[in-house]
């Protein structure tokens, strides 16, 4: 027995070594290692052996077996690196060249303003719910304080949808202000970013789709000093700095008093330009207290729960923070334009 161990072994170590091909491997696997191979075979045939014998050749047969499947899985990668060094040889290759580039994608500064804030807001104790941008009429104008005959629906004329419901795109993200007071109970503060639609005539700092977020904080004996404050915090933490800005009186039906907060132009520094209009400020952020019939829509008593709403031009901001001259390239599809802000 232990001379057929021996010669099992002097066989399969030379077989092995000289196999030339993959084929060849797997054939000497089944001869050796397979249910009806040489080793198997060693195996099945220790029953004839005395009792106290047994352990000892077990072991030998067993260690023939790791050391044969070894040798196979070895001479494997030999053979493999054998084929490739083959057909590298036979190639017209120079592997010293670098490698063509894979394309490495950007986050649109859109997309990474709109995650600032969020995280600004979120550190803040706001919450962050989401809303159709195909609303009803009644959301984005009756229960904002914006009746059929009242005259701002001409100010934001807009896409109609041709769907039962008297459905439209969204003209402002306002709406979450009454959705979310029908859904959170108070006191809550929410901000609600995403694209807003409208008619516009496209120039240099009009578009007819563009991006907003939208804020509310709902609790008892809310004032003006309230927002402003919040307002600084806000823009201190986006632009990294504190802003000039300025509050003028503004007139929206769903705040009361309503507001006008404008920053100081960072593209033109105040001087003047075609993104200000020339006369370096630019519109930023209307703002107000909570019209009491817009918390009656909202199912709140206004004798109760007061509140500080504004609306902030994202797209302008973007403009703002990274000099951007045009609204047009934001949402434009050149690749060019998004690959300038990889390290934003």
């Amino acid at each position: 027995m232990l001379e057929r161990i021996g010669e099992v072994a002097a066989e399969a170590r030379r077989s092995i070594a000289g196999a030339a091909d993959e084929e060849s491997l797997r054939e000497l696997q089944v001869r050796y290692l397979g249910r009806k191979g040489e080793v198997t075979a060693l195996l099945k045939g220790m029953g004839g052996l005395p009792p106290e014998e047994r352990p000892r050749v077990g072991g030998m047969v067993n260690a023939l077996r790791d050391e044969l499947t070894a040798a196979i899985e070895a001479r494997h990668q030999e053979v493999q690196a054998q084929e490739i060094r083959r057909r590298l040889a036979a190639t017209p290759f120079d592997a010293t060249l670098p490698g063509i580039p894979r394309p490495v994608g950007a986050l649109h500064p859109l997309s990474h303003i709109q995650e600032e804030l969020e995280d600004i807001f979120l550190s803040m104790g706001f919450i962050i719910p989401d809303y159709p941008e195909a609303e009803s009429e009644h959301f984005n104008f009756e229960a904002l304080n914006i009746p059929d005959d009242h005259p701002a629906r001409d100010m934001q004329d807009t896409f109609w949808l041709d769907l039962p419901g008297r459905l439209l795109l969204r003209t402002h993200t306002s709406p979450g202000q009454v959705r979310s007071m029908r859904e959170f109970t108070p006191p809550f503060r929410a901000i609600f970013p995403g694209r807003v639609y409208r008619y516009e005539a496209v120039d240099a700092s009009h578009e007819h789709t563009f991006h907003q977020v939208e804020g509310i904080l709902v609790d008892r004996e809310v004032s003006v000093a309230n927002l402003i404050h919040s307002m600084k915090v806000l823009l201190a933490e986006i632009f990294g700095r504190e802003m000039t800005i300025r509050l003028r009186p503004g007139y929206f039906p769903f705040v009361e008093p309503g507001f006008e907060l404008d920053i100081r132009c960072t593209v033109c520094g105040g001087g003047g330009c075609p993104v200000c209009k020339r006369s370096g400020w630019l519109e930023l952020l209307p703002c107000g207290l909570i019209h009491p019939a817009v918390l009656r829509a909202g199912g709140l008593d206004p004798g109760a729960w007061s509140g500080w709403a504004f609306g902030l031009g994202l797209s302008r901001l973007v403009m703002m923070k990274y000099g951007i001259d045009d609204i047009r390239l934001l949402l434009g599809g050149d690749v060019r334009f998004v690959e300038q802000f990889r390290k934003v």
